[in-house]
């Protein structure tokens, strides 16, 4: 017998952990030859055909995919297919994008004539997952009925009797084969559940949280540090629900740092403790990344979908972490929540952005199945997508007009503020605007009449692109601006194409050689490169020239130990 359990990622860097587990459970517990069970693991980016052909040569005699928002219509249209090619094989669904309505789930594949897929996993899925295996190596799954004894079942005919919750303690470590990861996101979880009930969220169905015991967590964080994983995300929804928990976590990753491994964690920073914010205070900038969920400072909006927020504190709390330059943050904002207007959503951005973290994600509503938010979504008159995302459409306060105009801030903000490519250049141009919001709007204006929007500019053309617009709005600072991106442009990279601004260096090409030739001084200046000769230190580094004759800065960037925290290049003033 060979069972596939099928994930269809949102991109090839995503590991799916929920395929991995349901594998490690079933192995574990039924005491069975390891191969029964294959993972395979797709991109929403590959074609459907390339995905069935695939499945169909592995020959399974049972099919389990995992359903996500971002992969349910590949699904569906997977299981169309399978249906014809491989009839006679079970397919089974699971994961939260059909647990919540299971029954719709089955007309809508009756709908299209899939009658393959005998079942779908109800909630958590290891347990049930290894009892239906059992049921079919035992070879006792010949009707439906057969499965009304596994808690956590729904068939056509019948859903089963509900599954409680599994002991955090039970679920096994999936990533002992870590090589299959090299290059890979790996995702963990030391809880599950969460203490808020935001009404958007899926974790609002229930409050009940579960850990995973501190020992186990330690273990299985050393196997992550001594295989040098450079990114262990958490998927726990908040972090830091529980002070112990947190700090016994906290504290073991600063004593066993390994230099290499990074951590990311989702918390609340309103109930972020002084003696965490000591702790995180002590870490090697990039050993952790804290996300944290703003979404909006509209205090009107946060008590509708039942969301304790005190944006005061919060903004204290990550001043207070920032204030070290040793963590990356990240902070989240979504628009088209209830109550929350255009103009409201504005002002909720500019008090984000006037944090200046180091990201700002600018997410808009998904009225998800089973969230509280979809039972609401009348009363608020949230007009959504009718297939997955789910995105908001418009409401009763924010027209589409209006979330197209933020999409299109979206992206300038992807582009030019989380990129970290623009950091001096982006400084100097809010300067001529009232609030950062208007500037990113000015600048999604421009790229959609110059016709940027619909096309993907290369980097150095993206640099470019902002000189012109930040030439058009302040022109008397073009030069500045030149000298500023050019500075951007350095930092981050030893690019070879110039822009069609940068100053033209063959005046400056022999002096450039002689600081390199003389050995004795680029060694004293960067005392790491003392085993390195001048042809390797010219490749690792560049010299570039601001200024005007007379008035000239020499600055060698140095790109073989950049800023650990940003990814900047270290910057030397030199002499010539």
């Amino acid at each position: 017998m060979k069972v596939l359990l099928v994930a269809i990622n949102a991109k090839y860097i995503h590991a799916n952990l929920a395929v991995y587990s349901l594998k490690a459970y079933a192995d574990k517990y039924l005491f069975m030859d390891k191969e029964i069970i294959e993972i395979a693991e797709y991109t929403i980016n590959q074609q459907i055909d390339e995905i069935m052909s695939d499945i169909y040569l592995r020959k399974p005699d049972m099919i389990a995919l995992s359903c996500y928002i971002w992969n349910i219509e590949a699904v569906i249209e997977l299981t169309s297919e399978l249906a014809q090619i491989l009839p006679s094989v079970d397919i089974w669904l699971g994961g939260p994008e059909v647990s919540y309505d299971a029954q719709k789930t089955f007309v809508r594949l009756d709908n299209i004539g899939v009658n393959t897929v005998r079942g779908i996993m109800l909630g958590e899925g290891e347990v049930i997952f290894a009892e239906l295996i059992k049921k079919y190596k035992e070879n006792d799954s010949s009707r439906d009925e057969c499965f009304r004894n596994i808690k956590g079942i729904a068939c056509r005919e019948f859903i089963s009797e509900e599954r409680g919750l599994i002991d955090m303690d039970k679920l096994v470590f999936p990533y002992n084969d870590i090589e299959k990861f090299d290059n890979r996101i790996i995702y963990y979880e030391s809880s599950r559940g969460c203490p808020f009930n935001c009404s958007y969220c899926l974790s609002a169905i229930d409050k009940s949280i579960r850990f995973r015991s501190e020992k186990i967590v330690k273990e299985e964080l050393q196997f992550f540090l001594d295989k040098k994983v450079k990114q262990v995300k958490f998927v726990d929804r908040t972090f830091n629900s529980n002070h112990k928990h947190a700090m016994e976590i906290l504290h073991f990753i600063y004593k066993h740092d390994n230099g290499i491994t990074n951590f990311h964690f989702e918390i609340s920073a309103e109930i972020l403790t002084s003696e965490e914010i000591e702790l995180l205070n002590l870490f090697r900038p990039g050993l952790v990344q804290l996300e944290i969920g703003v979404q909006t400072t509209n205090y009107s909006t946060l008590n509708k979908i039942n969301r304790v927020t005190d944006f005061e504190k919060m903004c204290k709390t990550i001043k207070k972490i920032q204030a070290k330059e040793n963590i990356h943050i990240h902070l989240d904002l979504i628009a088209g929540l209830p109550e929350e207007s255009y103009e409201m959503f504005i002002c909720s951005f500019n008090d984000v952005y006037s944090l200046r973290p180091d990201q700002l994600q600018l997410g808009f509503l998904k009225v998800l199945k089973g969230a509280p938010i979809r039972e609401h979504a009348i009363y608020y008159n949230i007009n959504f997508q009718r297939k997955a995302p789910y995105e908001v459409l418009f409401t009763n306060q924010i027209t589409y007009e209006e979330i197209l105009k933020l999409k299109s801030v979206e992206k300038m903000v992807e582009i030019y503020y989380n990129s970290s490519q623009f950091k001096h250049t982006l400084r100097l141009l809010e300067q001529s605007y009232n609030s950062a919001f208007q500037m990113y709007k000015e600048l999604a204006d421009y790229y959609c009449d110059c016709g940027y929007s619909t096309a993907q500019p290369s980097r150095v053309k993206r640099y470019e692109i902002l000189l012109a617009f930040a030439s058009e709005k302040d022109k008397a600072n073009t030069e500045n601006y030149q000298e500023i991106l050019m500075q951007d442009l350095y930092l981050r990279e030893n690019i070879k194409n110039r822009p069609y601004f940068a100053k033209d260096l063959t005046a400056y090409k022999e002096k450039i050689r002689n600081f390199y030739k003389n050995e004795a001084s680029t060694h004293a200046i960067m005392p790491h490169y003392q085993e390195y000769n001048a042809a390797q230190i010219s490749r690792l580094t560049h010299i570039e020239v601001f200024g005007r004759q007379g008035e000239e800065t020499y600055i060698l960037f140095d790109y073989e130990y950049k800023n650990s925290l940003t990814g900047n290049s270290l910057q030397y003033t030199i002499d010539l």
